[in-house]
């Protein structure tokens, strides 16, 4: 096998509109496509980030809710990287979400910080 890179992450959101504008307005993702699946009562929202990863963001009737706190066995978090994640820290606040200190990556000297989108999901910003 040979893996090349990450092609996408699935998002499944509890207010599909609120996510949508949290993705595309706060954090700047590009939409790629918007497709409502009718036979799923379903949005799925494919966005793109600059150097190409895609996020599918997906709506569905009444998910239920993504154990998060004590750490739940499963995906941890999804990181993004950023060249200045002051900057990015400040940008976030003025919008009003909620961002964490930043922090000292101990094995690679990088700078790094935790928010969470709408839902709760962990999101890192991470310095280049």
């Amino acid at each position: 096998m040979q893996i090349s890179g990450i092609h996408h992450v699935a998002i499944i959101a509890s207010d599909y509109q609120r996510s949508r504008r949290f993705y595309t307005e706060l954090l700047g993702l590009a939409i790629v496509a918007e497709t409502y699946r009718e036979q799923r009562d379903s949005y799925k929202l494919d966005l793109r980030t600059p150097d190409g990863v895609q996020i599918e963001l997906f709506s569905f009737p009444s998910p239920p809710p993504r154990p998060s706190r004590p750490e739940a066995c499963g995906l941890r978090h999804l990181a993004f990287r950023v060249p200045d994640v002051a900057a990015a820290v400040q940008e976030l606040r003025g919008q009003g979400i909620a961002v964490e200190d930043i922090r000292i990556d101990e094995f690679t000297g990088k700078r790094f910080t935790f928010f969470a989108d709408p839902d709760g999901l962990p999101l890192e910003l991470y310095e280049q």
